[in-house]
């Protein structure tokens, strides 16, 4: 019997290497993604196999997120938090929604709200009812500063408890709480109480800031904002360094489009020398992949699955903001929101049949005006001007170019078409 060659044996091992590196690396890619999707998995519930994938390669995930993005990995055995902190601190296009259907934006006494269950259940029992959770809340709300912000809740209006019932939905998505008994609907309604048990370490771990809020001294909404998420002292050029490739990469992993023009020169000029490696490391990790045009970078995702937001296509609300983004992008300038109005109800004439009966009553374009421009300022596809709105480069994807007629039996140059891929992530 003829021996086996050496090289071809010594080649078995490598083959089994190279497929078991191949194997971890897609792992570690999921758990990435999942974290990017889901800051924060638990062990119970629709996402406990990512949560498990996300354990297994804890160490190697905090690493690469701490030195790329300066955010936090924490990882018990029942949950795994990443710790975001945004880019920048001036983007108010992703609010938080109801965990419902409809996904409605967050009001301000929502927030409010928000902020005062969770002050009332670090200092509560294991278990709470809504009704306790909502004196509790009252009591908080009667702050003086509070009411002279503007800030007013009673319990006595049903919208009151509905705000109230709408964060407690979201804390329940969180999973800080775990319904035992009874509904929020009976709540609403006056008829019935809920029962929950509460996670505290998933409540501990919910903020995300860098300082505790009770060590901030200044007053003012914005500077207690940049306190809470600064960075330590930036003494050194390697520490300068450092911070703009951590703001970077957060900008690339969570803006849909990384604009140049609102970078400062140092950012600028770092991002130059850098897009290479930055671009990579994101690309070997999450799986995104870098689109660079003359006006920025926009990390795409092949598999769809790592947005918050989309570009809408269906229904009466998708069709308009399509038509509007072709509009924008068509009009070479600034619109004004009448002009955009106008536009709706002349689309109206020509699309109305296929639209829902409340878009074609009278003053509808005003409300669906607002609707599309929140999508396209939130995908970095527009911007609000103080005279009204403009186009940002991105939208130029939905432009709709002239078509190219030709000869019969000449070659047929490819005509431009109505692009109507979603915007980058």
């Amino acid at each position: 019997m003829t021996p086996e060659p050496a090289d071809a044996r010594a080649a078995v091992p490598d083959a089994r290497a190279h497929v078991l590196d191949c194997e971890h690396a897609a792992e570690v890619r999921r758990a990435a993604r999942a974290l990017l999707a889901r800051p924060l998995l638990l062990a119970s519930g629709p996402y406990g196999d990512a949560f498990r994938l996300v354990r297994r390669h804890s160490s190697e995930l905090r690493e690469w997120f701490d030195r790329n993005t300066g955010w936090a990995l924490r990882v018990d055995a029942q949950s795994a938090r990443l710790v975001k902190a945004p880019g920048t601190l001036d983007d108010a296009t992703h609010p938080a929604r109801e965990a419902t259907r409809s996904g409605a934006p967050f009001t301000r006494r929502r927030y409010v709200l928000l902020c005062l269950a969770l002050a009332a259940l670090e200092r509560g029992e294991a278990q709470i009812a809504l009704g306790r959770l909502a004196e509790q809340v009252l009591l908080d709300a009667a702050d003086p500063e509070l009411a002279a912000a503007g800030v007013e809740f009673t319990l006595e209006r049903r919208d009151e408890r509905l705000d109230l019932a709408a964060v407690v939905r979201l804390l329940l998505a969180y999973g800080v709480l775990r319904r035992v008994a009874g509904d929020e609907e009976a709540y609403v309604g006056g008829t019935g109480d809920a029962l929950y048990d509460v996670d505290r370490r998933v409540l501990a771990g919910l903020l995300a800031a860098r300082h505790g809020p009770s060590l901030i001294t200044v007053t003012s909404f914005e500077e207690r904002s940049a306190a809470l998420s600064a960075e330590t002292s930036l003494d050194s050029e390697e520490l300068r360094f450092r911070a703009m490739r951590r703001g970077l990469t957060r900008r690339l992993l969570d803006d849909p489009v990384l604009y140049y023009d609102t970078l400062t020169d140092a950012e600028l000029g770092y991002l130059t020398r850098q897009r290479a490696f930055l671009t990579a490391r994101i690309t070997e990790l999450t799986g995104l992949v870098p689109e660079v045009r003359a006006e920025g970078i926009a990390m795409v995702d092949p598999d769809d699955d790592l947005t918050d937001l989309r570009m809408p296509e269906q229904g009466t609300h998708g069709h308009i903001t399509l038509l509007l983004a072709e509009h924008l992008a068509g009009a070479g300038g600034e619109l004004s929101i009448d002009d955009l109005k106008t536009r709706v109800r002349e689309l109206a004439d020509i699309h109305g049949g296929f639209w829902s009966k409340t878009a074609r009553e009278p003053g509808a374009e005003g409300e669906l005006v607002e609707q599309a421009l929140a999508r396209l300022v939130a995908l970095s596809l527009a911007e609000r001007t103080p005279g009204g709105v403009r186009a940002r480069p991105a939208l130029g994807r939905y432009a709709v170019g002239e078509a190219v007629i030709t000869e019969p039996g000449a070659k047929k140059a490819p005509a431009p078409q109505h692009v109507r891929e979603e915007a980058p992530r």
